[in-house]
């Protein structure tokens, strides 16, 4: 279990790593737009390729981070519900879950992807619109993205299996909006109780 903890480790510190590194093509785009808006605004003048570079930069952003919001445990859950079930069984689903539904659909994505991506790219294929961008690059990065989130799965399903197991221990600690998420959850189940109570 341990070779396969090892690996677990080396796919979260290299998803980590290039999740916060493209994170910054945020600020990237919001310059991308603002100068964009200025120049349209001051010299009348703008460029399809100026707003394709922005929602490509969303586009890099948003699937090339997916695999880290994984990791971290940012992405959506319907925790109301999860957190009234005991430890054990939470563990159950979040395997199950990523088992059976989280690897099929990424796989799919990449099967169906890589067709859709070279085509594109085999006729260099460009913007419908004047002045725009390739658009071989975004329709890789679907990919990209796709792969770094299965590999992410199988990280995550071999933390399961070792907690589960007792290899690992379980200090899982929510951040951010899941813990914002998760903190609202458990006040309103206090709320419930409480209105159960006083009636």
């Amino acid at each position: 279990m341990q070779g396969f903890l090892r690996i677990s480790r080396i796919i979260d510190t290299i998803n980590e790593q290039i999740g916060k590194k493209v994170a910054w093509l945020i600020l990237v785009a919001v310059i991308v737009a603002a100068v964009n808006a200025i120049i349209r605004k001051v010299f009348n003048a703008s460029s399809n390729s100026w707003l394709e570079l922005q929602w490509m930069l969303f586009g890099a952003v948003f699937l090339m981070c997916a695999a880290w919001t994984l990791k971290v445990k940012e992405h959506i859950r319907i925790d109301i519900v999860n957190s009234l079930l005991p430890k054990r069984v939470q563990r159950w689903i979040d395997l199950i879950g990523h088992t059976l539904f989280l690897m099929p659909f990424c796989f799919l994505m990449i099967y169906h992807s890589w067709p859709f991506f070279t085509r594109s790219y085999a006729i260099n294929e460009q913007s419908l619109s004047a002045g725009g961008l390739p658009q071989w690059p975004a329709k890789g990065l679907v990919i990209i993205g796709f792969v770094m989130l299965a590999v992410q799965g199988v990280s995550e399903i071999i933390k399961q299996i070792a907690i589960m197991r007792g290899h690992l221990e379980d200090d899982e600690t929510l951040r951010g909006h899941a813990a914002a998420a998760e903190a609202e959850a458990h006040r309103l189940l206090e709320q419930a109780r409480q209105q159960g109570l006083a009636s």
